[in-house]
Formats: structure tokens, sequence, C-alpha cells
């Protein structure tokens, strides 16, 4: 290390306390073992988060929220603005690849129970942020105003009007009045560039910090073998190491898919137009919307889309409730509970799979 070099480590090291971080990085200890590989997903959802915060900055350079505007100047990073379509390639790609990088990372978590005490916290703020990252989808999908976002735009604030008790508020708050406007546009981009990143940032915040304080959990095949057979490895480097190593393929992957097959851009949004045939959500979404067109109009004296509204509210209560019911060995019904969780999460994910090819094939 040259002198210069020395003396700002030394600068730095006296204010930030380098050494002192890069000492407990070292201590920090990994579990090693046959499902390793799911403790990537998280960093992978991260770096992702990163490129969409970066390639967002740069769209809104350019960016117009008016509905006399959006769509040209969408089309004009496109085709007129050096390397506009691979920056907006990269940013509609990304959105996809990190809410599938959560999706694996949810799943991981639940499956290796990750969810039990002291990580019940840690659980709540991942479901948070994975409602974040779906509201994200959701308001960003309008803002090129083209037909395609236009309509599923209208069936999304809909479908949320179906709510019991809170549905219509939530419509109406959405769309700032009886239709789809100038109005919903702005306040889509308001929540989509402002209000969602703030809450991301702060909840990110206490998920990373609370990840640290309690490390990475052990699953049960793990925790019972004997103390000599556990392996582990250390955080920094190796650990880190090969996080960076598995972004670097992460963020190629992505640059392929931005390169190969550019995102596209539809024809400006008509609102006196009839909705074009085929109007689905985004991926991630089909599942409820599949499942919403399979309920009947009325069960019993109830309307079918308030009775998916509720599924999906249950649903959603219990993935949130798992920790408190599914603890360590508490309680003489406590294997039967553990089973219990284990196959709800694979009926939750089997449909949410089988629904979403379903509609992708139709």
């Amino acid at each position: 290390m040259s002198t210069v070099t020395q003396k700002a480590y030394q600068w730095l090291d006296a204010r930030l306390s380098i050494s002192a971080w890069q000492a407990m990085a070292e201590k920090k200890t990994v579990p090693h073992h046959e499902f390793s590989v799911w403790y990537y997903m998280g960093g992978i959802a991260l770096v992702l988060l990163m490129v969409q915060v970066a390639t967002g900055g740069l769209l809104m350079v350019y960016y117009i929220p008016e509905i006399a505007s959006a769509h040209a100047s969408i089309l004009k990073i496109n085709t007129q603005i050096d390397f506009g379509w691979f920056i907006r390639s990269l940013h509609s790609w990304g959105a996809n690849l990190m809410i599938l990088g959560l999706f694996f990372h949810l799943f991981s978590t639940y499956f290796m129970k990750a969810y039990r005490a002291p990580r019940e916290i840690t659980w709540l703020t991942g479901l948070g942020l994975l409602v974040l990252c779906f509201a994200f989808g959701f308001t960003g999908y309008l803002l090129p105003w083209d037909e395609m976002a236009f309509f599923a735009t209208k069936v999304g604030i809909d479908i949320t009007s179906k709510t019991p008790i809170i549905g219509e508020y939530m419509a109406t708050l959405f769309r700032g009045g009886p239709e789809v406007s100038q109005v919903t546009l702005s306040r889509f981009f308001v929540i989509h560039v402002f209000v969602l990143p703030a809450s991301l940032l702060g909840l990110l915040g206490i998920h990373l910090l609370l990840v640290q304080l309690h490390g990475m959990s052990e699953p049960k095949v793990f925790r019972e073998r004997p103390k000599e057979q556990q392996s582990v490895e250390k955080f920094f480097p190796t650990f880190v190491l090969k996080d960076l190593m598995i972004w670097m393929l992460v963020l190629n992957v992505l640059a392929a898919a931005a390169t190969l097959a550019p995102w596209g851009l539809g024809p400006e949004a008509d609102p006196f137009a009839p909705a074009p045939a085929g109007i689905k959500p985004e991926w991630y979404f089909l599942a409820m919307f599949q499942i919403l067109k399979m309920i009947p109009a009325y069960v019993g004296p109830i309307e079918g889309e308030h009775v998916g509204m509720l599924l999906f509210g249950l649903v959603g209560a219990l993935f949130a409730a798992i920790p408190f019911l599914d603890r360590h060995g508490e309680g003489k019904n406590h294997h039967l509970i553990s089973e219990a969780a284990k196959w709800f999460g694979i009926v939750v994910l089997a449909g949410f799979i089988i629904f979403t090819i379903w509609g992708m094939l139709e």
C-alpha cells in the first residue's frame, strides 16, 4: 500500500471505523450445507433493485408524466436517445427479474422455516418489501401510456375496487376520479418515484439490519448434525466474493435479455377506444387474475370477485401469521402445525405456478 493510499485509508478509518467493520465482517460466518444456494437469493434481488434505482433515475431525465407527452417521451427514449432503448429495457427486464428473485427468496425462506423466532420481524419486513415491489410494478406499468398499459391498469383498479369494505375507496384514490385520466398518471408517477422509494428505503434498512443482527438461519437438517459436521464459511471474504460473482452472472443475464429482446412500446392509449382483445396483467398478477376469472359471478349472496379478494387476503394474512403459528418445538401440536405450514406453502406455490402458466398460455 502506497503512502498516499495508506494516509487516505487512515483518514477514512478514523471517521468511518472501516477497520472495525472489517474485523466484524471477518468474524461473521455463514452455514455451509446443501441448501446454501438459497442464501444468495436476497442479494440477487438487492443488486437488481440497485439497477432499478440507477436506470429509473436516468429515465426520469427524459420522461414527461402527461398523457399528451408520456408515450412520445418513451418513444423518444427508445429511438432518439443514445442507448435509451437499452436503459429502458434494463429497467423493464430488471423489474421482472427482481420480482422473480423475490419469489425465490420468499419461498426458500418459507420452506427453510427461517421465519421462526427470533426472525419474525425479518419475515414481516420481507413480506412488506414484496408488496412494495408489486406496487412498483403496478404503478410503473401505466407510465408509458400505451394501449396495453392503459387497459390493464383499468382492469387492475377495477379488481382492486372489489376488495371488501375499502375497495371502492382505494380505487377512487388510485384513479383520482371515476376514470383513468391525467390525474391517475400523475398519482402513479408520484407514487412510483417518491412514495414507494421512500417507503422501500426505510423498510429495506430495517430488513438488512435484522438480517445482520440475527445472521443466516440454519435449516433443521444442519442443526441436527453433530457440531464437528456443521461446516461454516467466513462471511468476508469467502461468502461476499461468491455473492459478487453471482451478481456479475445475474447482471450479464439482464444485459443479454435487454440486448436480445428490447422492451417494446405499444400504440398510444386512446381512452375512448374499445379495449383490445387479450388484455392481461403482468405475469406476477396472472395467477390472481386467472382465479378471479374462474369464480362464478355470485357465490351464494356474495359477489364472486369479493370472494376472490377475501381468499387472497386470507392467504396473505396466513403468510404474515405463520411465524407466530409455526414455532420451534412449542406445544404438543407443534409437529402437526409444522406439517400444515409446509403443505400450505406447497399448495400456494403450486397454485401460483399452475395459474400463472395457464394465464400465459391463454
